[in-house]
Formats: structure tokens, C-alpha cells, sequence
């Protein structure tokens, strides 16, 4: 998931807390909270734990990413299945001229 590593801080920030006092109210190490708020990249547990203990709603700190923003893996399989549908429909379509004119 992707965090608002922005928002963490500043509501960490806001109660004083350091990243080792925050994991540690939370019951997560030092070194995934360095990582939520250098990265912004956190697991939907560890977006559960942080939410709980900072008073924040799971929706207030996700970033929200639309289809146009889908990365290179999500692409490719649209062109992947776009190609098999293609290949399989040529192939068909081959056998059908081949049975037909022989």
C-alpha cells in the first residue's frame, strides 16, 4: 500500500512522538517506520497499527492512485492478454482457411 508518508509525520510530529516512540506505541520496529515515512510503502496491517494509535482513518492516509497512474506490471498484462486474444483468433481464423481451400 502507499502511505502519505507526509501525513505520518506530521501527525507524529503533532503528538511528539519520535519514529522510535512511534514504533514502539504501535508495535512496530524503528526501521518500518523510517521506511513508511522515507517511502511511503507499508502493508495493510502496519497501515492498521499506525492509523489506531495516531487517531487517523485508513483513507486519510493512503494515497489514492487512478488507473492512468497503473505502473509498467499492470500494462503488460493488458498487452500480454491483448496479444493471446490476437494469437488465438489469427490461429482460428488459419485453420478455418486451411480446412476451407484444402
Amino acid at each position: 500500500m502507499i502511505i502519505d508518508a507526509s501525513k505520518i509525520r506530521e501527525a507524529r510530529h503533532a503528538k511528539g512522538w519520535t519514529q522510535q516512540q512511534l514504533g514502539d506505541v504501535s508495535m512496530l520496529s524503528l526501521r518500518t517506520i523510517q521506511r513508511i515515512e522515507s517511502q511511503g510503502q507499508g502493508s495493510l496491517e502496519t497501515c492498521n497499527a499506525l492509523c489506531a494509535v495516531l487517531e487517523l482513518q485508513r483513507a486519510d492516509i493512503l494515497v489514492q492512485t487512478s488507473a492512468k497512474q497503473a505502473g509498467p506490471r499492470a500494462i503488460s498484462l493488458r498487452v500480454l492478454f491483448i496479444t493471446l486474444l490476437a494469437g488465438f483468433t489469427g490461429g482460428v481464423v488459419f485453420t478455418l482457411l486451411l480446412t476451407y481451400f484444402a
